[in-house]
């Protein structure tokens, strides 16, 4: 009897492409992943931001008020003076604008890096506003990313509570009214922070990615390359191998910095014309020369109690560095800090800029905000309210004056 054929189907194995889920799959659910990780971390975030809004509110209400007394344009003071207007133009027109100074001085924009012109001309032309309103919104978005990003390292080093309370304290900083202005400032901060969290992170990668932005947005991220390189050196020292991801992270640093650099002596045609141009803005570096001559000029003149006070706040900053390294902050966040300390003092500018050059360091509030983090939230939250309103009125008073900040 012969064998009829077998008419039922059969089973196949299953192919590699039944197997596993596609590329596209894998990469719709790390995304996923991604989203809701950042979710999580926004809720647990949450009382950070609102905090930090609250008290920058609270300093913005204070100066529009001082503002509408004093008959001043308040929106103005914000986005159209000073570094400001110097911003607005280069997301406008591009580099090549300079001021000729009546003794032979230059001001050239180049001084001036790129990342927060060219987002305010992306943001301009999508939401149909001018370049100095878009970098007023850029400045007001990094705030709270800087805000948030402050939170996540002061978390990570001291705890939850010691995070949030560390936020709100950079947003009551004596000038804290610059992170509402169309300045670099609340950029550069939150890049900085979040670059710091991700090497406490070991993502190396995404803290040299990071550092490039930063690099891009204020010549002071010099001090974040310093930290990162030193961290590093540190880490191979310690492990003795060098992993990959931290020599890519560690090369892409200062990327960003030294581009342009490089593009600024490729078109002027030297090699420090950079430095040459920040001369010209009389931001070259003397090593404290120019601020050691200045309290030496207040000492001697005709109000000496100035001199002293600038001393006593001379004497403030070292003791907090000094409380900060006796906190044992993480290498990388000590580092940046005092990197910023240092370059803030080291240079010969405007001395009324440097409390707004040391205000990227907030490390140096991680002391304060683990102190304050022990109070009742009562006490707390007056102590922080009381701070807002010095903020905002030191802020009003600085901003309706005639001088830069």
């Amino acid at each position: 009897m012969s064998r009829q054929p077998d008419h039922r189907p059969r089973a196949h194995a299953p192919t590699d492409a039944a197997a596993t889920p596609t590329d596209a799959t894998a990469t719709a659910r790390d995304a996923a992943a991604v989203l809701r990780d950042a979710a999580a971390a926004l809720r647990d975030a949450a009382p950070a931001l609102w905090g930090y809004a609250a008290v920058r509110v609270v300093g913005m209400a204070v100066f529009a008020v001082a503002a509408a007394v004093a008959g001043e344009d308040g929106p103005h003071r914000l986005k159209g003076r000073w570094d400001a207007v110097w911003y607005a133009r280069i997301a406008e027109h591009g580099y090549g604008h300079e001021v000729r100074l009546p003794g032979g001085g230059v001001h050239s924009d180049l001084a001036f890096f790129p990342l927060l012109p060219a987002l305010e001309r992306g943001g301009s032309e999508l939401l149909g506003v001018d370049a100095a309103t878009a970098g007023l919104l850029v400045a007001w978005v990094s705030s709270l990313a800087a805000a948030w990003g402050i939170h996540a390292v002061g978390a990570q080093v001291a705890g939850r509570r010691a995070g949030i309370v560390l936020a709100v304290l950079w947003g009551v900083h004596p000038t804290a009214f610059v992170q509402s202005m169309a300045y670099t400032e609340a950029l550069f901060t939150a890049l900085a922070a979040w670059s710091l969290y991700a090497v406490l992170r070991g993502r190396w990668v995404w803290a040299g990615a990071l550092c490039v932005l930063a690099g891009l947005t204020r010549p002071s991220a010099a001090a974040l390359v310093a930290a990162l390189g030193v961290t590093a050196v540190v880490a191979v020292v310690r492990e003795r191998r060098v992993p990959a991801r931290l020599a890519a992270g560690v090369l892409l640093a200062p990327l960003g910095w030294l581009g342009y650099v490089v593009f600024v002596a490729v078109r002027e045609g030297g090699a420090t014309a950079y430095f040459d141009v920040q001369a010209g803005w009389g931001n070259s570096v003397d090593g404290g020369a120019a601020l050691a001559r200045f309290v030496a000029e207040q000492l001697t003149g005709p109000n000496p109690a100035a001199g002293l006070g600038l001393c006593a706040l001379l004497a403030l900053l070292g003791w907090v560095v000094w409380l900060c390294v006796r906190q044992r902050q993480p290498l990388p966040v000590l580092g940046y800090c005092l990197a910023v300390v240092v370059v803030s003092l080291v240079g010969a500018a405007y001395f009324g800029s440097r409390p707004r050059l040391l205000m990227p360091a907030f490390p140096l509030l991680l002391p304060a905000a683990v102190a304050l983090a022990r109070l009742r939230n009562r006490a707390l939250a007056g102590v922080l309210a009381a701070l807002a309103l010095a903020s905002g009125a030191y802020g009003a008073f600085t901003l309706l004056g005639s001088g830069p900040p």
